[in-house]
């Protein structure tokens, strides 16, 4: 279904400025709580943990995009995805900064230490580097230049991107896993969509849904026996 259909540029417009002040809104209220010294006993913490429960928040409805755009038709979302994306590499930026500065106070061989002795900062890590390729080519210049193809097979590292992200939280928080369970049935859901999908895809190209049809006239031609 086209785009303009469902909304016009106007209207995509609006709610892109929208959804841009709306995303700003975690990080006004973590700076209001700063200003107004409401982060509790442990300040540093708070907003280390804040910052970065956003950067996963937004990572996962970056991907619940397609399955809404899917289900629902509003070919439209698709446009905002991308919006989504960049606010998980930004949120997560600023986590990763936040614990470099106000945690570490960029002492890089404590960092050094601390990222190989303790396995969720491992993790964090490991999720917040792939996230940097996925940032720097999320604009429509790189799609050109890395064609479609290895475009798209660069981004699917999302996925596991995912994964990383969950298991960071789950391994940072230890004994209350609750919430990280909640992130991780999210998380199983989105992705075992795509695994159907692919699934049914595949099932689709054997059944022959894709095999190319004659094109032209048919013309029949008697056999005589």
């Amino acid at each position: 279904m086209p785009v303009s259909s469902q909304l016009s540029a106007r209207q995509i417009a609006a709610v892109k400025v929208a959804l841009f002040l709306a995303c700003l809104l975690p990080l006004a209220l973590l700076a209001h709580n700063a200003w107004n010294d409401a982060l509790g006993a442990n300040p540093i913490e708070a907003v280390t943990r804040g910052l970065g429960d956003w950067a996963l928040n937004f990572l996962l409805i970056t991907l619940t995009v397609t399955p809404l755009r899917r289900y629902t038709g509003l070919a439209w979302l698709a446009r905002l995805r991308r919006m989504l994306g960049l606010y998980c590499f930004f949120y997560a930026a600023l986590h990763v900064t936040s614990y470099l500065w106000f945690d570490q106070f960029f002492d890089w061989t404590a960092i050094a230490k601390d990222i190989l002795k303790r396995p969720f900062i491992t993790a964090g890590f490991i999720a917040f580097m792939l996230l940097i390729p996925l940032a720097a080519t999320s604009n429509n210049a790189m799609v050109r230049r890395l064609g479609g193809k290895h475009w798209l097979a660069l981004h699917r590292s999302v996925y596991p991107i995912a994964i990383i992200g969950v298991v960071h939280y789950t391994w940072m928080v230890k004994l209350d896993v609750a919430q990280p369970l909640v992130y991780a049935a999210i998380a199983a859901v989105l992705l075992g969509l795509r695994v159907l999908w692919r699934v049914q895809e595949k099932r689709r190209q054997l059944a022959g849904a894709y095999l190319p049809k004659a094109k032209g006239r048919v013309i029949e031609i008697a056999v005589k026996r």
